[in-house]
């Protein structure tokens, strides 16, 4: 019975798929899946032959096969190893080199034997690629093929470097990569345009034939994409859809990237559900929006025509439920983010006492605070209470070098007609220029350089925060350690980033906190920023009164906004209020027209702010409540004592 129970939740699904908490406990699993097979071809005396991937997602992979070598003995000196990729032209000894990859995570750290090693060679001339890529091929095919394969996802839906377009039975080959392709990959490289526009890459006919094949994915940045991989046709269009067709092919997930999925995603239409409130709300809205109909206007039929006949069955009838959402829904809004005073507040999402409350605004970056919540901000000072912001990071690595150049410029000239001796700043200028002059792509800033851009965007931070309102001593940068690498792959947090945040936290003493709740990318300094706060208060609730009264609010960046059913405050902006916000994240120059890192998106900052917001506050319009110009959206997290 259970079996046809997961098989009818399944029933969307047309591979299999494994689904984990979280990518630690998931990528162990992979890595002793693959540590046996090593041990029983070391058993049988035979080579294990495996396929590998590069890129964020297998690192943890790795790292525990590592840790299997250096305190459990797995030997690899059976292990013959094809990795899928490189980028081309690549030299192996570059930073974004798949061969520097390969050795800083796993080969460095094992016995494996060098010789046993194969990375497609990107330093090859165009003429002698051809060649290159048969004979690739005939050493997997004379091994016997590849024991197994592990496989990562782009956004694309491209396996190894298959972009869209790529055919079933296609070996290695000298590819063209993606526009999105490249624009993920432009971090690792300092822009998008040092990219390499090709790369040689096993081809998926080649990954067809490997006795196994795995395929992880994190994060809900993923979701959409497995979706489609997983749920939807084969398509030339979604390369990693023709692994529907294998019969040894396995997805193995983190929830976040599962999320999309039918049976987690929208379980009513697979299976019976427990309908606590949270799933209830989540399918009245979604039933409201596939139907394009307000909630009040749901019908028995509405719910009995799309899956949810139960829900009409066991919680009915179905307008008490409709009237039951709309009241959730509309009591999440409200004009006042600090508590209403002296007023019921059984209702709302923020409590009335004390009126005046203390807060703290945490901005991962020196701009988050604006793009993200400006109108909350402005109305929290608006309203009295006493707000602090918090600056976690410099953000000195998204600023571009000319600007850099051109502030000193101005120091220089500024000295010289007050008539100071400039003697020293005009000598650091000239190195600055020279170093900019010579700067190799994601090459590290010096310290002057890194000084000036932090400089540049702590400026503009104290800019934005004054104009909400806010006086000097009530803007704090915190510089935390972390970050302060000078390059994209940050430093590992540590104590000292935890007790930096602690200390604030101490001095101000705040019933409310808010913090970036953007989880889609795990690897993003968003999320590693609200882990420090997380990590801070949740050490603090375990001796401090203040801490256990201290609710944290999360709120989203400019890439993405909560979903409807999860919003538990909405505050609404006022198209003067919206005008306000606009401006203080005009205070962020360096930023404005064109950021360093934009992301998919081509709009500037405050255009994608004004449209989020307004873009929420029609979802909330278009589900029948009250029509505003505007609104920010945020979710109280939930401490688990």
């Amino acid at each position: 019975m259970a079996r046809l129970n997961l098989l009818e939740e399944t029933r969307f699904e047309k591979l299999p798929v494994s689904v984990f908490e979280n990518p630690k406990i998931a990528s162990i699993n992979v890595a002793h899946r693959i540590a046996n097979l090593i041990k029983s071809k070391q058993a049988s005396n035979t080579p294990a032959v495996l396929g590998l991937a590069t890129g964020v997602t297998p690192i943890a992979v790795y790292a525990e096969l590592v840790r299997l070598h250096k305190e459990e003995g797995l030997s690899f000196k059976n292990v013959i190893t094809f990795n899928l990729d490189e980028y081309y032209p690549m030299a192996p000894t570059a930073a974004q080199s798949y061969v520097t990859f390969m050795n800083d995570n796993l080969f460095d750290h094992i016995d494996i034997d060098k010789n046993n090693v194969h990375i497609p060679d990107g330093t090859l001339a165009l003429e002698d690629i051809p060649a290159f890529c048969l004979d690739y091929e005939k050493k997997i095919g004379d091994l016997g093929g590849l024991d197994i394969q592990v496989l990562g996802i782009g956004r694309t839906g491209h396996i190894g470097f298959n972009e869209p377009g790529s055919a079933p039975n296609s070996g290695t080959r000298l590819v063209t990569l993606d526009d999105l392709t490249r624009r993920d990959a432009a971090r690792d490289f300092g822009g998008k345009t040092f990219v390499p526009t090709k790369a040689i890459t096993m081809g998926i006919g080649t990954i067809f034939k490997a006795r196994e094949i795995i395929l992880m994915a994190w994060s809900r940045k993923k979701a959409s994409i497995i979706k489609k991989a997983v749920e939807g046709e084969i398509s030339g269009d979604v390369p990693a859809t023709y692994l529907q067709l294998s019969d040894h092919v396995e997805f193995i997930l983190d929830a976040p990237a599962a999320s999309e999925l039918t049976r987690f995603d929208t379980p009513w239409l697979v299976k019976d559900c427990v309908w606590t409130d949270a799933l209830i709300r989540k399918a009245v809205i979604w039933l409201a929006n596939t139907l394009k109909k307000p909630v009040l206007k749901l019908t028995e039929d509405d719910y009995n025509n799309n899956g949810m006949a139960q829900l009409a069955t066991e919680k009915g009838p179905v307008y008490n439920i409709n009237i039951h959402i709309f009241n959730k829904l509309q009591h999440t809004i409200t004009g006042w983010p600090g508590g209403k005073p002296n007023a019921d507040d059984s209702q709302r999402p923020e409590r009335a006492e004390p009126a005046k409350k203390r807060v703290i605004i945490f901005s991962p970056h020196p701009d988050d605070d604006v793009i993200s919540m400006g109108g909350t901000f402005i109305r929290l000072v608006d309203q009295k209470h006493d707000v602090h912001v918090a600056y976690q990071t410099s953000g000195n690595t998204a600023v571009w070098d000319d600007d850099a150049l051109r502030f000193v410029e101005f120091n220089v000239d500024f000295t010289e007609k007050m008539g100071m001796d400039n003697t020293h700043l005009k000598e650091l200028y000239q190195n600055m220029r020279t170093f900019i002059q010579d700067k190799q792509p994601n090459q590290v800033d010096t310290p002057e350089i890194q000084t000036v851009k932090g400089l540049i965007r702590k400026g503009e931070a104290i800019a934005g925060a004054r104009y909400c309102g806010l006086e000097d001593d009530h803007i704090h940068f915190q510089a935390l350690p972390f970050y302060e690498s000078g390059k994209n792959q940050k430093n590992p947090v540590t104590d000292a980033d935890i007790d930096l945040t602690i200390e604030l936290l101490q001095k101000v003493k705040p019933q409310q906190v808010f913090a970036a709740g953007d989880f889609e990318d795990p690897h993003g300094t968003h999320i590693v920023c609200f882990h420090i706060i997380l990590a801070a208060l949740t050490k603090l609730r375990k001796t401090e009164d203040w801490a256990k009264d201290c609710w944290l609010w999360m709120y989203r960046g400019a890439w993405h906004e909560f979903e409807t059913h999860e919003i538990e405050m909405a505050v609404p902006i006022s198209p003067k209020e919206l005008e306000r916000k606009k401006y203080a994240i005009f205070k962020h120059q360096s930023q404005k027209d064109r950021a360093v890192f934009p992301g998919d998106d081509s709009r500037e900052f405050w255009q994608r702010a004004e449209d989020r917001n307004r873009e929420t506050a029609k979802a909330y319009d278009e589900l029948g409540l009250a029509e505003y110009e505007a609104m920010e959206a945020f979710v109280r997290w939930k401490f688990q004592d």
